[in-house]
Parts: C-alpha cells; structure tokens; sequence
C-alpha cells in the first residue's frame, strides 16, 4: 500500500497543483496525500504487456490507452489514483491533459504491499465511477487474472483466468491472451540452500 505522505491541508485544486511540482507520484485520499511506493521488475513488465496489448487492439478507435503516470478522478470519492493501466474512450477526458475521469477499464498489477489496497478502498472508490465497465486484477506470483465486472443490475461480478485461457474484456469487445499477458513476468525464487543462509556465530 501507498505510504501517507502528509494529513490534511489539501483539496482536490491545490493537489493537483502541488503535484504537478513533485518528483514522485503521489496519490489523493479525501485531503491527504499518499507516496507510491517502488515496484518490482514483474510488475513492470506486467503492466507494460497488457497496455501494449490493448494499444495495439484499440488502434484507430477512439480510445486511449494510458500506463501508470496518468491519474484517474473520483469525484464522487474525492480521489486521484495513479491505476497502472487505464482505458477511457470518452472524449470529455481529452479536456483534462492531467487526469481522466471517465474510465472504461482499469487495471492493477497486483503486489504484496498493494494487494489489501487495491482489492478494498481503492476498488470502492471505482465502484463511484459510472463510466467504468471492468476492473482487472493482475496476480503476478499465483499467474492469475480478476475481472471484476459490472452487469446490467450494477453488481459487480468476478470472473478469473490462468495461462492457456482467453481474457474477456467485454467493455472492448476484446478477448486478449493470457499466456502473452503474462509472459516473463515469473520470478526466480533466491537460493535458499543452507551454505546460503547467513551462519551465526557463537561467542
């Protein structure tokens, strides 16, 4: 999870005008202002594989694809996250150069510090957006997929997807291929032979 950066002091206007002047990303909660923390080279490559996917299935049409360093706007929650991958197709959000708010699709790439987070306030606060159609959850240590989807009664339904699987994106007509979304995103687990564990010494 994101670790607070201040408390207080801010509304919507003034965060977005200080961060514009920050080195780092930041994320707004209902006045306070939360650090992003570093994430690891599977996640990178994660995100990076599922927006190049998109970008190339979404050519030509009048959606915009847009990877990490772009906020989202939850109004209704007082919120800007930074979602690792967002999908609007709304040409209002063309009027904001800064954020968008009317999301179709978004996407986390899941981590063992952002997990609870993403799964429980962050998701809460999308369910505010009217615009957003699905919520995708990338599980890089157990190679698994969420979606978690809006239907018709405006309830939010899980359905989950591993290697050898279609992907369904139906906010974009889309079906996208797990093995490829997925692709070198495993990690090697350390050594963990016993010459390799630091020896105590006694004294």
């Amino acid at each position: 999870m994101a670790l607070p950066k201040t408390e207080g002091g801010f509304d919507a206007a003034a965060y977005l005008a200080w961060e514009e002047a920050q080195p780092e990303r930041n994320e707004y909660i209902a006045g306070e202002v939360f650090a992003m923390v570093g994430v690891r080279q599977s996640h990178n490559v994660a995100t990076l594989n599922i927006a190049t996917m998109l970008r190339q299935a979404l050519k030509g049409s009048p959606c915009r694809v847009f990877i990490e360093s772009v906020k989202t706007r939850i109004e209704a929650a007082d919120c800007f996250f930074y979602p690792d991958v967002v999908v609007t197709c709304d040409a209002r959000d063309r009027q904001t150069p800064a954020y968008v708010s009317y999301p179709l699709l978004l996407v986390e790439v899941l981590s063992d510090s952002t997990a609870a987070f993403d799964r429980g306030v962050k998701f809460a606060a999308y369910r505010k957006l009217e615009s957003l159609l699905e919520y995708v959850l990338i599980d890089v240590a157990l190679q698994r997929i969420e979606v978690f989807r809006r239907n018709p009664e405006n309830h939010w339904v899980l359905y989950e997807y591993g290697p050898g699987d279609s992907l369904e994106l139906a906010s974009l007509s889309l079906n996208l291929d797990v093995g490829e979304l997925l692709d070198d995103t495993l990690e090697e687990a350390p050594d963990d032979r016993p010459e390799d564990r630091p020896q105590v010494v006694d004294r």
